[in-house]
């Protein structure tokens, strides 16, 4: 069985979009994270190096948005996923990301995505 290490509300300002404006205004995007992974070596030491350093790949993801546009929530999401596997002790991965102004007439609150992906 896996431990879950979990990140809450990363709110990033990114280009992600099939409008127009959206492929040149940063626009805000809420994730949540759920990164599955045997963390019971961490639990023992008490040392960083034994876990998933979670201001490393918050960073990381950080890198991503300010260097790369989607036009789909799923390429998005499934780029995090990408970024989370390049810890080795990453097993699997959810990810929901939450565009937080949607581009609709509707009052819509959030639109998003969630993915789970596993280590292939």
């Amino acid at each position: 069985m896996l431990d879950i290490i979990e990140l809450r509300g990363l709110k990033v300002l990114a280009l992600c979009g099939a409008l127009p404006e959206e492929r040149v205004r940063r626009q805000p995007f809420e994730f949540d994270i759920d990164v599955h992974a045997d963390i019971s070596t961490a639990c023992k030491s008490d040392a960083l190096a034994d876990t998933i350093n979670y201001g490393e790949l918050t960073a990381a993801i950080q890198a991503v948005v300010d260097t790369e546009q989607f036009t789909l929530l799923e390429r998005f999401a499934e780029r995090v996923a990408e970024v989370v596997f390049e810890y080795p002790q990453a097993q699997a991965v959810d990810v929901a990301v939450r565009k937080l102004r949607p581009p609709v007439p509707e009052m819509l609150e959030t639109s998003g995505v969630r993915i789970h992906r596993n280590r292939a």
